[in-house]
C-alpha cells in the first residue's frame, strides 16, 4: 500500500459507526484522507466510534442505507473517488430473529450504495465487503474456500451475503463491464474476511466480546461450539487488504473487479476452543470458560478461506498472526479498563505497529 495514494482522497465508508468501520476510518484518517463516513448510531454501547471518537476527524452523518434518495444525494454531493461500503447486519445468531433486518440491510441496502454509483458518476473504486459465511458451506467439507467457491448460506446473515456477492457481480456484468471501463471509469469488488478480532468490539453473541465481558467481571465464559474452526485474524489484516484493493482497483480499473478472499494463513485457522484457552492465558486472574449445555441455532463447525489468489496478484499476505492479533487485542481492553491512555492514541498506535511505523497523524 501506497501511504500517499490516500492524501487528500475523498473516501466514503458506509458503516463507519461499526467495528470494523471504525477501524477503517481511522487509519484513512492518519493516512490523510478526506473521509466522510455513513452509517446509523453506533450499534453497541460502549462503541470504538464513541471510545476513540472516530467522529471527530472526519465528516460523520447519521442515516440509513436502505434509503435510497438519501444515499443517491450524498454519493453525488461528496463524489468521492473511493467507496468502503461495510454498512450491515452483521450477527448470524440476530439473523435468526431479525431476518427482515438482516436482508433489508445487507441486501437492499448494498443495492442501493450501487445504484448511487450508477446515477452519479465518477466513482473510481467500489470495495464492497461480504463475509466469509457467503460461501455453501456443506457439513462434510473440509478443503478451504476459494472465490469460485458455489455461493450459499444456510442462515439468512449468510445467504445475505451470498446473495449481496451474486447482486454486486450482475451489476458489474450488466452497468460497469470491463469492455466499457473507458465510458463508466469505475471498478468493483467484493472482500470476504474471516473472523476478525480487535479492541473496540462489544457486540453480542461474538467470542472475543463475550470472553472481554466474562473476564471483566471475573465469571467464565460460556461457549457454544470448542469444535468450531473459523479462520481468525485481526482487524488490520483484512483492512490492509481492502485498503490494497481500493488503490490498485483505482490505479489499474477492471482488471481486479471481482471476489477476493483476505483471510489468516493456514495455521491460525484453530477451534474455538485453543482460541479461549490463549485468551484466559492472556488475560490471567483466574480467567475460564465452560461449554454451554443448551440446544443453539445451526453454526457451521468448518470455516477456512484458501488466500493464495490475493497473494499471487496483489502481494498481499497478513502480517499479525493469531498470537499477535490476540495479543493487541488484550492489551487494548486492558489498557481501556486501566484508562491509561486515550483511546484514539491506543488505536491509532496499534495501527502504527502494524504498519512498522509511526504516522505522523497519530497524535494531536
Amino acid at each position: 500500500m501506497n501511504p500517499s495514494f490516500w492524501l487528500n482522497r475523498k473516501v466514503l465508508v458506509t458503516g463507519h459507526t461499526g467495528f470494523k468501520g471504525g477501524w477503517l476510518s481511522l487509519w484513512l484518517q492518519q493516512l490523510g484522507a478526506k473521509v466522510t463516513g455513513y452509517s446509523l448510531p453506533p450499534p453497541t454501547s460502549p462503541s470504538l466510534f464513541e471510545v476513540a471518537e472516530v467522529g471527530l476527524r472526519m465528516d460523520s452523518r447519521i442515516g440509513d442505507v436502505r434509503d435510497l434518495d438519501t444515499v443517491k444525494a450524498l454519493v453525488s454531493e461528496i463524489k468521492p473517488d473511493v467507496i468502503f461500503h461495510l454498512a450491515a447486519q452483521p450477527l448470524v445468531r440476530y439473523s435468526y430473529d431479525h431476518p427482515v433486518e438482516t436482508y433489508t440491510t445487507n441486501l437492499i441496502g448494498s443495492l442501493n450504495l450501487l445504484e448511487a454509483v450508477r446515477h452519479s458518476g465518477g466513482v473510481r473504486a467500489v470495495v464492497m465487503v461480504t463475509s466469509d459465511k457467503c460461501y455453501e458451506n456443506n457439513a462434510t467439507r473440509s478443503a478451504p474456500f476459494t472465490e469460485n467457491s458455489p455461493m450459499g448460506g444456510f442462515d439468512p446473515y449468510s445467504s445475505s451475503k451470498g446473495a449481496m456477492e451474486l447482486m454486486v457481480s450482475s451489476y458489474r456484468r450488466s452497468y460497469f463491464p470491463s469492455d466499457r471501463y473507458p465510458e463508466h471509469g469505475t471498478a468493483i469488488a467484493t472482500v470476504r474476511a474471516g473472523n476478525v478480532i480487535g479492541g473496540g468490539d462489544w457486540a453480542a453473541d461474538r467470542l472475543v466480546p463475550d470472553a472481554i465481558q466474562a473476564f471483566a467481571n471475573n465469571q467464565p465464559v460460556t461457549i457454544r461450539n470448542p469444535q468450531a474452526t473459523r479462520p481468525w485474524q485481526h482487524v488490520l489484516d483484512p483492512l490492509s487488504g481492502y485498503l490494497l484493493l481500493a488503490q490498485q482497483l483505482f490505479n489499474t480499473g477492471t482488471d481486479l473487479a471481482e471476489g477476493w478472499n483476505f483471510g489468516p494463513s493456514a495455521r491460525d485457522e484453530q477451534t474455538v476452543g485453543w482460541i479461549m484457552d490463549r485468551l484466559t492465558q492472556l488475560w490471567g486472574n483466574g480467567a475460564a470458560w465452560q461449554t454451554s449445555e443448551d440446544q443453539h441455532p445451526h453454526e457451521a463447525m468448518q470455516l477456512t478461506l484458501d488466500c493464495s489468489k490475493a497473494l499471487q496478484r496483489l502481494n498481499w499476505q497478513p502480517r499479525w498472526d493469531i498470537e499477535q492479533g490476540l495479543k493487541a487485542t488484550i492489551a487494548w481492553y486492558k489498557d481501556l479498563q486501566d484508562y491509561s491512555s486515550s483511546v484514539y492514541n491506543l488505536t491509532c498506535d496499534q495501527i502504527g505497529q502494524y504498519e512498522r511505523y509511526r504516522l505522523p497523524h497519530c497524535r494531536t
